[in-house]
């Protein structure tokens, strides 16, 4: 539960500047729907990358392990 309220909180901090920088790609002259699959394919790149961690390295995040005992 206390994962679920961090992952939240996280949510709402990053909401407000990954708007911004929606807004900015698409004042940029970016279309819309072009701008949420590239900060979509970014997020996957990010999740990718995290998730080579674990594999090389051990690394855990919080969450994943506690998702992992709670199975």
């Amino acid at each position: 539960m206390a994962e679920m309220k961090q992952n939240l909180t996280c949510r709402q901090a990053l909401a407000g500047a990954f708007q911004a920088l929606s807004d900015e790609a698409v004042k940029a002259g970016w279309p819309e729907g072009d701008v949420a699959l590239a900060l979509a394919e970014l997020a996957e790149d990010q999740v990718i990358e995290m998730t080579a961690k674990v594999i090389t390295e051990g690394f855990i995040h919080p969450q994943l392990a506690a998702s992992r005992h709670s199975s």
